[in-house]
């Protein structure tokens, strides 16, 4: 089969596309035949070397890549012969393979692809849609929230727009440029803003000013001084959630946090919200996948999906890295 493969840590560059040995199922796996795997932003940071949220990075070589969708091929020894042939997506967990013609992962991890789902869709909802309810499911919301994205033009700020506005919220989204404010209007929100022009808090101010309304929710995945200028549009009693700091090369990138008595100043709440405290939140990855894909197949939420071929792994990351993306980046052999 073919792969892309990892040799060395690095840009994106290291990552080579070749013919590699076909993986065997063991017990209680099976071997999909993949039709798309997802490309996460975590990925560009394993791939430099970084360890992220594991304790040491991936031994090397390696086929980075675990959220994939496909058809089950071969069933290894003890597993359930009802999955051959089905059409499945799995959010394949630590252990790496998806950016491959073929992956092998436990059947346990399997979930049906539903109708009317495409694999790059269905790949997005399994890891992408499942982070997005982890993340509402610390702010409730209703005719009465007043929601800041940051990220708005991204896999999880498409998908957070689209479930505030489905609540009935009024909905500000960030993004980069006019092609993807121009997304983000199209998705739903009520205003959308290019937070690359230094303006784009006035803007945002005069727009509530007119409702007679403050933000009662940011939703960051930014950092830096783009999520302090969100933050200062929030009124008193909002929250600050926090799921990510992608904002190199825009400002300094880093996580914004405050003291308490910041936060009691503001009379605003600051919380980081990925981990543990997520999964027990949702029920489980397994009960926030189940959630997303059921999501997808009846039509409140659409996943926004950016292709590319396999071989092209390199280029994705660069687009991701480079903030040159919209929606969820899938590879498709």
């Amino acid at each position: 089969m073919h792969a892309v493969r990892l040799h060395a840590f690095g840009p994106a560059e290291n990552l080579v596309y070749e013919r590699v040995e076909d993986p065997a199922p063991g017990p209680g796996q099976v071997r999909i035949a993949v039709r798309a795997a997802g490309v996460h932003l975590l990925d560009t940071a394993l791939r430099q070397g970084m360890t992220g949220p594991y304790p040491a990075p991936t031994p090397l070589p390696t086929v980075p890549g675990r959220e994939i969708a496909g058809t089950v091929e071969s069933l290894g020894e003890g597993t359930d012969p009802g999955w051959l042939g089905r059409h499945v997506v799995a959010h394949i967990g630590n252990v790496p393979g998806g950016y491959a013609e073929l992956t092998v992962t436990e059947a346990d991890k399997l979930h049906p692809v539903p109708d009317g789902l495409d694999d790059a869709e269905a790949v997005a909802m399994i890891g992408t849609g499942r982070t997005t309810l982890g993340i509402l499911g610390f702010t409730p919301l209703g005719p009465e929230s007043t929601v800041l994205v940051t990220a708005a033009a991204g896999g999880i700020g498409t998908l957070l727009v689209q479930y505030a506005k489905n609540a009935g919220a009024t909905v500000i989204g960030l993004a980069g440029g006019p092609a993807k404010t121009g997304l983000v209007r199209a998705n739903g929100a009520d205003l959308a803003v290019d937070y690359t022009l230094p303006d784009w808090p006035r803007q945002v101010r005069t727009h509530l000013d007119a409702l007679g309304r403050r933000a009662t929710v940011v939703y960051d995945s930014v950092g830096g001084t783009t999520a302090r200028a969100a933050v200062d549009l929030l009124g008193k009693g909002g929250q600050h959630v926090v799921y990510g700091w992608s904002g190199q090369g825009l400002d300094d990138g880093r996580p914004l946090t405050f003291t308490e008595d910041e936060l009691a100043a503001r009379a605003i709440t600051s919380q980081s919200v990925l981990g543990p405290a997520m999964i027990q939140r949702g029920g489980g990855l397994r009960a926030l996948e189940t959630r997303a894909l059921a999501e997808a197949a009846a039509g409140r939420l659409r996943p926004a999906v950016q292709r590319y071929p396999l071989a092209e792994a390199a280029a994705a990351h660069r687009a991701l890295e480079t903030r040159g993306t919209t929606g969820k980046v899938v590879l498709i052999p």
